[in-house]
């Protein structure tokens, strides 16, 4: 494994810069056992939305792996490390480990932890996975659909899982906690016009 292999992607608004979750991310990537060729931060100035963002992002990525982490988590520092170890062995296109709750609260946002990704009943892995490149550019990121209210519809995150399934990819879950998912009152789920992003001028 080399560091050339990985580039990592956070997605942001100006109220992450400000409060100072985004450097809260941005140093989790530079404590890594395995640190990335490149990261690229991509500020959402004009509430274009998470999927707009990613795909501005993917467009600059030439590694083979690209992994992606929200501005307002972190990841622990074996996180990339374990990821890309755990594709190879796998020969996965797109793998996914588990993360911690800050603060704790009873039981999980998601009831997945240590369940084998079911390509037939897809469940929500987070945006905080690791892809082959090629994969995640042919698939991209979409935005809502013609029809539905941004503030119902599932976030982007769930919309390329989807894609990557019907692109046939062999996703995989790697079942230890390797980030930290924090849960402060003003998380956006990628929508520019939820959480602190409605702060962001």
């Amino acid at each position: 494994m080399t560091s050339n292999e990985i580039t990592v992607c956070i997605a942001a608004h100006p109220a992450r810069a400000r409060n100072g979750m985004l450097d809260r991310a941005v140093a989790s990537v530079w404590k890594q056992t395995l640190l990335p060729h490149r990261l690229i931060v991509q500020m959402d100035h004009d509430l274009e939305g998470g999927h707009v963002t990613h795909d501005k992002m993917l467009k600059g990525v030439n590694t083979p792996w690209v992994a992606f982490l929200d501005s307002d988590d972190e990841f622990y520092p074996e996180h990339l490390e374990k990821l890309l170890k755990f594709a190879l062995e796998t020969e996965a296109d797109y793998v996914y480990s588990w993360y911690d709750i800050h603060p704790p609260i009873n039981g999980d946002v998601l009831p997945h932890f240590g369940k084998v990704f079911d390509p037939a009943n897809p469940t929500l892995t987070t945006i905080t996975i690791m892809v082959r490149t090629e994969l995640a550019q042919r698939v991209g990121f979409q935005g809502p659909q013609e029809g539905e209210k941004l503030e119902y519809v599932m976030g982007e995150d769930f919309r390329f899982t989807i894609g990557c399934v019907n692109a046939g990819a062999k996703i995989m879950h790697l079942p230890e906690k390797t980030w930290a998912w924090h849960h402060h009152g003003q998380n956006t789920s990628s929508n520019p016009r939820r959480g602190d992003a409605r702060h962001m001028r």
